[in-house]
């Protein structure tokens, strides 16, 4: 409930920027496994908040949305019923690799990919509208889709997104959306660029530990 209430003071990206930063503050320091460690919680906090940023493109993130949250839904059952899940996502992804699970489609393994490239698309979706605001958000968005989640969908997730890409709003009405109160699209650019430097190396890192799990090649079924 306080995560919430902080996060209905600001923006939701600044509530990932705060999120990411006690991150890398908290990771483990020189230890073997400081590598291979991706915190459960606020992992799927940050999760939350990039379905709140979908929401503000509209209709044409509910079929992305839909999944991020059954993903998400996944995972917190797997942390409640598992203690494998409490603290670190790795310890997950070998549990489920050595009992030969990793790869079915109920798997926290795959939920756990699926929500990594969720936000590898809000990712490259912030990064084109931090360099060319005047970009078209319709533009941005299919750009975005195209290179990072497309070649994982299947036609059936393809066609439905192009299908809704011409309900996005534009460009004004979203940064609208993503301001926290009392904040200006030059606050906004600036989070923006925060959030760009704080998620990039996040992600590196998560796609290293899928190569290493031989999980980053997985595809819709």
């Amino acid at each position: 409930m306080k995560r919430r209430r902080e996060m209905e003071k600001g923006s939701e990206i600044r509530s990932a920027i705060e999120e990411l930063s006690m991150m890398v503050k908290l990771k483990p320091g020189d230890n073997h496994d400081a590598a291979g460690h991706i915190p459960t919680k606020p992992f799927l906090y940050v999760c939350n908040l990039v379905i709140q940023v979908l929401d503000k493109i509209g209709p044409t993130m509910a079929v992305l949305r839909h999944d991020i949250n059954n993903n998400i839904q996944r995972l917190e059952m797997g942390h409640e019923s598992d203690p494998v899940l409490n603290s670190n996502m790795v310890e997950m992804l070998k549990k489920e690799v050595n009992e030969g699970n990793a790869r079915k489609v109920t798997s926290c393994s795959r939920a756990f990919v699926w929500l990594t490239r969720s936000m590898d698309f809000t990712l490259a979706l912030i990064q084109k509208l931090a360099k060319d605001p005047e970009q078209s958000m319709e533009q941005a968005v299919e750009e975005s889709y195209n290179l990072i989640l497309k070649p994982w969908h299947g036609w059936i997730s393809s066609a439905a997104f192009k299908i809704a890409l011409k309900l996005v709003p534009d460009n004004k009405t979203f940064t609208n959306l993503l301001m926290g109160k009392d904040d200006n699209y030059e606050t906004l650019k600036e989070d923006m660029q925060t959030l760009i430097s704080l998620l990039m190396p996040f992600l590196e890192e998560i796609h290293t530990i899928l190569r290493v799990y031989g999980l980053d090649r997985l595809k819709s079924t």
